[in-house]
């Protein structure tokens, strides 16, 4: 449905601003960085959810930083998909907020590591929520150079979190993260400075109305879409996620995986769409291809692996490339693609984060993730092997979970377009995941004795905050109509 246009919606800032203050006092209280950490996480997702209502109620927010209004000014809008993003965001980010309160506190309770795990403590809170709020700044943005901003912020932030353990592989990890990072912003700010050449504006709403063929906006086109394609890793340019995702801190891990991958799609999918008149059929088939090419590769790499977060941060891989095959499917009309590749997405930043939260769990009590030395889990950790495997009941796309309701989306469509090449590789992609979830749960829930002994003692919260994602993951089965009426809302 269309929404009115509601000016000067200050509530559009507070999903922003309310991160970035949290940054501000963790950072300051140092002895104590998890209670404002906690206490903004919550006051963001309440904003978040307000926002919600407002747009439900009210239709489409903007808000002009300052009162200055485009091409000079800096606006904020709040759509159906940006709203949904920015929930989606809150939803995830308090839980992930609410496991490493617990998570730091049980790695501190080791005498012989207190020190360190102290230091990490201070520079997680400061990192997490100024990435959060960057990431808020970003959905709800409508002028491209203040997205480059944002994107930027969320890359720096996101860079410094996954260097926190100070292990050498996650070092190597983050330092080619960030090479990658920086090459991705360089060709996105080299795109934004070729449409600010071609349309003397900013604001993308205004270039999308403006939108004419010509070579500056071919070469924006090709240098944006390349940017956000190394940020969003897309097969082939995901070659620095798994390290990135699987060597990083367990909450940091979910961070990356169910959210920082999601805002570069975010801004991919919105140029996208609105250049899509200028790429035709042919673009879309080559996104197509790649995100194809992602889910199979994907799959297959994290069913060969030994540890349980390389197996996490490989089916990251793969899913990502549903994000990507629903381009082709934009030829009966954006409305009903959208409804679905945002359904997948928030389903996956649930049951993702809840995997990667299951699996920091494990490692913290097991003192290993080696897969084929999990059996009997279960025993220590019932609640976390029930929230592993409700997150990878998801990601299959098995019924009532929030997959499930994305990937028959995705097939129907297909179906009524006579695309059978695509029912063919969704079909064997969520084979394929099935292969290597049952493959771990297998051993997790396994009735043997465990191996080995625990190491520590886990936090109530850790097992708890995983579960509580897990089963909002299969929860967006049963409420499909909240999320897509709140998609519906544009204008």
């Amino acid at each position: 449905m269309m929404g009115l246009l509601l000016k000067n919606d200050c509530w559009l800032i507070w999903p922003f601003v309310l991160p970035l203050f949290g940054a501000l006092l963790s950072f300051l209280f140092k002895q104590r960085p998890r209670l404002p950490g906690l206490i903004v996480a919550l006051l963001t997702t309440l904003s978040s959810g307000v926002l919600a209502w407002k747009l439900v109620r009210h239709g489409v927010g903007r808000y002009d930083l300052g009162g200055w209004q485009p091409p000079l000014g800096i606006s904020l809008r709040g759509d159906g998909p940006a709203v949904l993003m920015v929930l989606m965001t809150a939803v995830t980010g308090l839980a992930i907020s609410i496991y490493a309160g617990g998570y730091f506190r049980s790695r501190i309770a080791k005498v012989e590591d207190e020190r360190r795990h102290i230091i990490q403590e201070r520079f997680f809170w400061p990192l997490w929520l100024l990435l959060w709020g960057a990431l808020n700044g970003l959905f709800l943005s409508a002028d491209i150079f203040n997205m480059y901003i944002t994107l930027e912020l969320v890359a720096l932030s996101s860079v410094g979190l996954t260097v926190l353990s100070g292990k050498p592989a996650s070092q190597v990890a983050g330092m080619r993260y960030l090479l990658v990072s920086i090459l991705g912003s360089l060709s996105f700010l080299l795109g934004v400075g070729f449409l600010y050449k071609a349309f003397g504006s900013l604001d993308l709403a205004t270039i999308q109305a403006a939108l004419s063929f010509s070579p500056p906006v071919a070469m924006a086109m090709a240098l944006i879409s390349v940017g956000l394609l190394l940020k969003s890793a897309l097969f082939p340019f995901h070659f620095w996620l798994p390290p990135a995702h699987a060597n990083a801190l367990a909450p940091v891990s979910a961070i990356l995986s169910g959210l920082v991958v999601k805002g570069s799609w975010y801004l991919f999918f919105r140029f996208w769409l609105g250049f899509l008149p200028l790429i035709g059929d042919g673009g879309n088939a080559v996104m197509a291809a790649l995100g194809g090419a992602a889910i199979i590769w994907g799959a297959f790499q994290a069913f060969s692996q030994q540890r349980l977060k390389m197996l996490v941060a490989y089916s990251t891989v793969a899913q990502i490339g549903y994000l990507f095959i629903i381009f082709p499917l934009t030829g009966a009309g954006a409305g009903p693609a959208a409804s679905a590749v945002f359904y997948f997405a928030i389903s996956h930043s649930c049951a993702k984060a809840a995997m990667f939260l299951a699996a920091g769990t494990i490692f913290l009590q097991m003192g290993h993730d080696r897969i084929r030395d999990l059996a009997g889990v279960r025993q220590l950790l019932p609640i976390t092997s029930f929230a592993f495997a409700l997150g990878g009941l998801s990601l299959m796309g098995l019924p009532p979970s929030g997959g499930f309701i994305a990937k028959y989306m995705y097939l129907s469509m297909a179906v009524s377009q006579d695309r059978w090449w695509l029912v063919l590789l969704i079909v064997i992609g969520s084979g394929l995941t099935a292969a290597y979830i049952f493959r771990a749960v297998s051993h997790i829930l396994s009735p043997k004795m465990v191996h080995g002994q625990g190491q520590v003692v886990v936090a109530p919260c850790m097992e708890w905050s995983a579960l509580a994602l897990a089963l909002v993951a299969i929860l967006l089965g049963f409420i499909a109509p909240l999320p897509l009426a709140l998609l519906g809302v544009t204008g």
